[in-house]
């Protein structure tokens, strides 16, 4: 797909226990495509997965080489870091894609086995979307809303400060 928005300097980056069936997974659940995948046979170290001009960066969470030495980097992420399941299937964040049509989105990631936590529905801020876990617990949210882009769908102009603020 092309990118309307341009490359992002935000890039969410992700771990999973079963890095090589993640990216699969997300490929097909949600219509990533690879752009990177450095792995051997057991870690992912560094993947990049594009979608519309977006990117999430992922790796394993292992912290073990092929040959079971350590792998520092990802050592030190370990001990930052924790999969979904191990806090009780909680987030403090989540991955926010924005897809033109979110209901059949939402139909073919529950055909690949997403779980939906929220389902489909519109949005009081405009757009429709809904909320699943990928296969090992994370949260993500798909929605047609785009807040580079105003009700006409027209690009915003680009801006460092707030230009309104809403309280509710």
């Amino acid at each position: 797909m092309s990118s309307e928005r341009g490359n992002s300097a935000i890039i969410p980056c992700l771990r999973y226990r079963n890095a090589h069936v993640a990216i699969d997974w997300l490929c097909e659940a949600f219509g990533f495509q690879r752009r990177v995948v450095h792995a051997d046979e057991r870690v992912v170290h560094h993947a990049q997965l594009v979608f519309d001009g977006g990117m999430v960066m992922l790796s394993s969470a292992d912290s073990r080489a092929i040959d079971d030495r350590p792998i520092e980097s990802q050592r030190q992420w370990g001990q930052l870091i924790v999969q979904p399941d191990e806090i009780g299937g909680s987030e403090t964040q989540v991955c926010c894609v924005i897809v033109r049509d979110p209901d059949a989105h939402q139909a073919i990631a529950t055909a690949a086995g997403a779980e939906i936590v929220i389902g489909i529905s519109d949005q009081n801020y405009g757009g429709r979307g809904y909320a699943c876990r990928d296969i090992e617990g994370h949260l993500w949210w798909f929605g047609s809303y785009d807040p580079w882009r105003d009700t006409d769908g027209q690009a915003l102009a680009s801006t460092s400060t707030p230009t309104s603020t809403s309280t509710t």
